[in-house]
C-alpha cells in the first residue's frame, strides 16, 4: 500500500509581506546612514564600508539593497525631495497639488515658498554634497543634471499655471517664468540664506515668496 505524499504547505501570505518590511526597513537604515555621513564629512570620504557599519548591516547588504554609494546618494536626495520613501512623484504629493489648486496666482506663489522652504531644510545638504562631488564623478554629474532637468520641467508646469490664469507680467514667457522659479527656488539659494548666512527660515520664506511676486505677477493681475 503507497504511503500519502506530504505536499509541501503553500507560503503564508504574511512571510512574504514581511521579508518586503525587513528589505524596506533596511534600505531605509542604508540609505538615513549614507545621508548622515555624507552631509557629515563628505562624499568623498565616505566609504561604503562606513555606510555598512552605521546602518548596522554588511557591505555586501548595501550592495544588494542600495547598489552602490552613489545611489545612496540619489536615494537619499530623492527621499529628501517627497520627504519619504513611499513611490508616489512630486507631482502628485498633495502639498504640491494643494498648491496647483489654490484659486489665485499670489496663493499658488506663497504655497510655493512655504513647501520650498521646507524641502530645503531636507534638501539643501544633500544637494551641496552633490554639487561638490560632481567635479570629480561622472555618475554624480549626471544625476545631478539629471535632478536639474526634471525640477526644471516641474517649474515649468507650475509657470504655465501662473499663464493659464493670465497672471504673468507683460513680456515674461513661460520658460523665463520656469528659469525664474528653478533659480530662485532651487536648494543652492536656500543654502546660501539660511544655512550659511544664518536667515530664519520664516525670513527666507517670506523674502522668496516677496521676490517671486514682483518678479513674476502682473502688478495689475486681479485674482
Amino acid at each position: 500500500m503507497s504511503q500519502p505524499v506530504n505536499k509541501p504547505s503553500a507560503k503564508k501570505p504574511y512571510s512574504s509581506q514581511l521579508r518586503a518590511a525587513q528589505a524596506r526597513a533596511t534600505r531605509r537604515a542604508i540609505v538615513d546612514a549614507a545621508a548622515r555621513l555624507f552631509t557629515e564629512q563628505g562624499y568623498g570620504a565616505t566609504t561604503v564600508d562606513a555606510i555598512a557599519k552605521t546602518a548596522g548591516v554588511s557591505r555586501k547588504t548595501v550592495f544588494a539593497s542600495v547598489g552602490g554609494k552613489a545611489q545612496a546618494l540619489k536615494l537619499a536626495i530623492d527621499w529628501a525631495i517627497v520627504g519619504d520613501d513611499e513611490p508616489v512623484p512630486l507631482l502628485e504629493r498633495p502639498v504640491v497639488r494643494a498648491g496647483m489648486a489654490e484659486p489665485g496666482a499670489r496663493q499658488m506663489i506663497a504655497a510655493y515658498a512655504r513647501s520650498t522652504t521646507e524641502l530645503g531644510a531636507r534638501i539643501a545638504p544633500l544637494i551641496a554634497v552633490a554639487e561638490a562631488a560632481a567635479g570629480a564623478d561622472a555618475e554624480i554629474r549626471a544625476m545631478s543634471a539629471d535632478g536639474n532637468a526634471q525640477r526644471l520641467r516641474g517649474m515649468t508646469v507650475f509657470a504655465r499655471a501662473l499663464a493659464d490664469r493670465s497672471a504673468l507680467r507683460p513680456g515674461l514667457t513661460v520658460s523665463e517664468a520656469a528659469d525664474i522659479l528653478w533659480l530662485l527656488g532651487g536648494p543652492a539659494v536656500y543654502h546660501r540664506f539660511v544655512i550659511e548666512q544664518g536667515w530664519p527660515a520664516q525670513r527666507f520664506e517670506e523674502w522668496l515668496r516677496d521676490a517671486l511676486t514682483g518678479l513674476l505677477i502682473d502688478p495689475g493681475y486681479q485674482p
